[in-house]
């Protein structure tokens, strides 16, 4: 296990991205830290790690209230002595554009992907220093953050934002033995993320209507096939690993090649 004896804190524990890379890090021998808004997330994600014979709490938390960050970090430490591995996952989807997005929902939205990515990166850090632990953060991007989408303003201009946040914590934080980097999944295969929703216990609906309405973005990614969670979850587990021991400031895309795709080719095109 690449993982064992590590703790690791993962904000945004939903049945999708969140919770496969929480599980995934539970696979490789960490115990983890699941960490949501909703208390039914971080709950149900812990609850389900526990009962594969993985250790893990749930803690709520809104990831804008400062203290209540500081709570999560010391919950942390109470339960495992310490924090080796940060994931900031949490975001909101708010598909709205420049033109009618309104200010308080745009800050909203922009406090959860970047405020949140801040409070937490400063407070586990400074755990991390405290301790003398060598860490790992790793913030979860989008390609949106990459590209221009239009009518997701506040998404697109978040997720960014985490791109250069990545680089220059990381350069602050590398004589600290802290590595920061990045990972930016695409459109995610949610057969997946139903499964897990299934096995967390929750009732499932209208399941071949959300695998009918990816089906536009799996013919436009250049692998005719779109990611799974656990796909982010062993991309995940190498970054926190000493695999990457060297790897510090990057950004890893997991993204069936999206991004690189030159923009007048369709995939999908025989």
């Amino acid at each position: 296990m690449k993982l064992k004896g590590k703790v690791a804190l993962v904000t945004g524990t939903s049945t999708n991205i969140g919770g496969g890379i929480a599980e995934g890090l539970a696979a490789e021998g960490a115990a983890l830290v699941c960490v949501d808004a909703r208390a039914d997330n971080a709950a149900d994600c812990a609850r389900y790690i526990k009962s594969t014979g993985g250790r893990a709490i749930g803690v709520t938390c809104d990831v804008t209230d400062e203290r209540q960050v500081v709570a999560s970090v010391a919950a942390a430490r109470e339960s495992f002595a310490g924090i080796d591995i940060l994931v900031n996952s949490a975001a909101i989807f708010n598909k709205k554009g420049v033109l009618d997005m309104p200010l308080d929902e745009w800050q909203r939205q922009l406090e959860i992907i970047l405020t949140g990515t801040f409070l937490f990166t400063k407070h586990v850090a400074k755990s991390m220093i405290e301790q003398n632990r060598k860490g790992s953060i790793i913030n979860i991007i989008s390609t949106a953050g990459h590209q221009g989408e239009p009518n997701n303003i506040a998404y697109c201009t978040g997720k960014s934002g985490l791109l250069n946040f990545t680089r220059s914590a990381a350069m602050e934080l590398v004589a600290r033995s802290i590595r920061v980097n990045s990972l930016t999944p695409t459109a995610t295969d949610p057969s997946e993320s139903l499964e897990r929703a299934a096995r967390w216990g929750r009732t499932v609906r209208n399941a071949d209507q959300l695998k009918q309405a990816f089906e536009p973005f799996r013919r436009g990614v250049p692998m005719l096939k779109l990611p799974r969670p656990s796909d982010y979850g062993r991309a995940v587990v190498f970054l926190a690993s000493d695999d990457a021991e060297m790897i510090t400031g990057t950004d890893l895309r997991v993204d069936a090649g999206a991004i690189a795709r030159y923009w007048a080719w369709n995939p999908s095109d025989k």
